[in-house]
């Protein structure tokens, strides 16, 4: 009698583990991060129904920064149905090393900080720069490169020749499924920040 009260508790406990899984982001605890007053934001409720993107850069990586005009061009192409965010994971970079990254390179998306990689845990991300997607309902629809510009951290291609970041945003744009839920990212690595 024991073994069955045992196997239907953990039955149960699976069931309930299952269940959380597959409840929306929305559902869930908050994943949040800081603005630069320093005021706690969760950027796919902030989102307010729409798409959300995270992009994961640091000041520092130059992978980084060489894709900051295409990233303001898919901003500015997508801001009717998508919200993007840049993600700053390191702790260290100050608020005045932030605001002047998006002041050089031209940026008008929102900024966040991520000192303590919730938003990284969210995302699964691993490398700058990094994209990750969510659903108007919070689901992580994809996460990874941008496109396939680099090859490697030293070789880039003259131009890339796949569009992941786009080919999503466009399907999920459209309510269609997305072509793809992952891709490698080349960059900087975030696991290298403390």
């Amino acid at each position: 009698m024991r073994t069955a009260s045992r196997a239907t508790s953990r039955m149960l406990l699976f069931v309930a583990a299952l269940s959380f899984c597959l409840l929306p982001l929305s559902a869930r605890a908050p994943q949040t991060a800081l603005d630069l007053d320093g005021k706690t934001v969760d950027p796919i409720k902030a989102s307010r129904g729409k798409i959300a993107i995270l992009i994961f850069v640091r000041t520092d990586c130059p992978i980084s920064n060489r894709y900051a005009p295409l990233l303001q061009h898919l901003n500015e192409t997508y801001s009717a149905k998508a919200k993007f965010w840049l993600v700053y994971p390191d702790k260290k970079t100050t608020v005045h090393e932030i605001a002047d990254h998006l002041k050089q390179f031209h940026y008008s998306i929102s900024p966040l900080r991520d000192p303590d990689h919730s938003l990284v845990k969210l995302a699964k991300a691993a490398t700058t720069p990094e994209a990750a997607v969510f659903g108007a309902q919070g689901r992580l629809l994809y996460h990874g490169r941008i496109d396939n510009w680099y090859e490697s951290p030293a070789r880039s291609r003259a131009a890339a020749t796949t569009h992941e970041l786009h080919d999503v945003l466009e399907a999920a744009t459209n309510g269609k499924p997305a072509p793809l839920t992952s891709a490698p990212a080349v960059g900087c690595y975030i696991s290298d920040l403390e």
